[in-house]
């Protein structure tokens, strides 16, 4: 969305979380990262103004972020919203332009009571306490998932937009992306990233821009956007630096997957290639690692690492142990060592993923 709101020169300020490489992605201001200097000041003030009363550390950035924005009041903020948006930080405002659903999973439930730990319950948290202005729902994993999202939201009086209903996407020959809702379509350009699942993400972009009235998107600028996105940590291919020079040959890519829903997309995109793939592999220890592997089929190796710096990470070899029903499976303490220890042939990729952690560890090694 902000590679289309930048074509049309409108200034954006974005709070994301997490962070892949390092704090400052969180937080975009008139466009641009701030830098360390200025977000020392800002925590600085936060901190002052709190007056060592209890809090925690999402609400210090969410303080952050929004007493800055404060200064750039024209600015259309895209904010996204903690893991259950009903009582997250996030959730302060009063009315926006739109609300955006993405695809719901079954990630986190332990935040949940034992009694509630169902995607019904998680889709009530997210979806329940929305906004009355425009609901975008993306593409979810089942009808069942966007039919309890349609129920949750049926009182909101906002405008709803589903995905395959009010608009949607095709992949055409020629190496070109179709988009289109009740205002028509636009031919488009494929876009410089990876995977079915970054370009149901790019549609549902589109339909929420195409969705407000507010300020005029055309269509140039999503042509001319669309081939300026840059997905971090999302199937980002490694083409240069340090771990790169480890597999010259052979294509590198980090994925910060880590819940089922991202390893069943994950596998699509490896499944539409007509190659050997070798996985290495991180995961925190919270997470459901037998069935996070369960969704890749067709694996050649799989490596297990440790995740430097994450005291909350499963080591390497435990990590090993668990999935020993996997052919081929090794142990290396490194992403480094893991990289060497491949035995790769022509054509074969190298897919490092697990967990956003390791991402960043992998990018900043890099």
């Amino acid at each position: 969305m902000f590679a289309f709101l930048k074509e049309a020169n409108i200034k954006c300020n974005i709070f994301t979380s997490p962070h892949i490489k390092n704090i400052n992605e969180r937080f975009v201001f008139n466009n641009e990262e701030l830098n360390n200097e200025e977000l020392a000041s800002l925590f600085e003030e936060i901190e002052s103004a709190n007056n060592n009363e209890p809090i925690t550390f999402f609400e210090i950035l969410t303080a952050a972020y929004f007493l800055k924005a404060s200064q750039y009041p024209d600015n259309i903020n895209l904010i996204e919203t903690g893991l259950f948006h009903r009582f997250d930080a996030t959730n302060i405002l009063k009315d926006n332009l739109a609300s955006i659903v993405t695809s719901i999973g079954l990630d986190h439930l332990d935040w949940l009571p034992e009694n509630e730990q169902t995607v019904e319950k998680i889709i009530y948290e997210k979806t329940s306490t929305l906004l009355n202005s425009n609901i975008i729902i993306a593409k979810q994993s089942s009808k069942e998932i966007t039919d309890s999202i349609r129920k949750t939201i049926s009182n909101n009086i906002s405008k709803k937009f589903f995905h395959n209903e009010n608009y949607s996407f095709t992949m055409k020959e020629n190496d070109f992306f179709y988009y289109e809702d009740q205002l028509g379509g636009i031919k488009l350009p494929m876009p410089n990233v990876k995977g079915q699942f970054q370009l149901e993400n790019i549609s549902t972009a589109i339909a929420t821009l195409r969705a407000i009235k507010d300020f005029d998107i055309k269509d140039e600028h999503i042509k001319k956007g669309i081939t300026k996105i840059k997905s971090i940590a999302r199937l980002q291919e490694i083409k240069s630096g340090r771990l790169k020079e480890l597999t010259k040959e052979h294509q590198l890519f980090v994925d910060g997957s880590h819940n089922p829903l991202g390893a069943k997309v994950l596998n699509e995109y490896l499944e539409s290639l007509n190659c050997n793939k070798h996985i290495i592999l991180g995961m925190m220890a919270n997470k459901d690692h037998n069935e996070y592997m369960s969704y890749f089929k067709d694996v050649k190796t799989l490596t297990t690492i440790d995740i430097p710096n994450q005291p909350n990470s499963i080591k390497g070899k435990e990590l090993k142990d668990k999935l020993n029903s996997f052919k081929n499976i090794n142990y290396k303490e490194s992403i480094e060592s893991a990289i060497r220890s491949i035995p790769v042939k022509e054509n074969d990729i190298i897919l490092i993923t697990g967990s956003l952690y390791l991402a960043g560890e992998v990018l900043n090694a890099n």
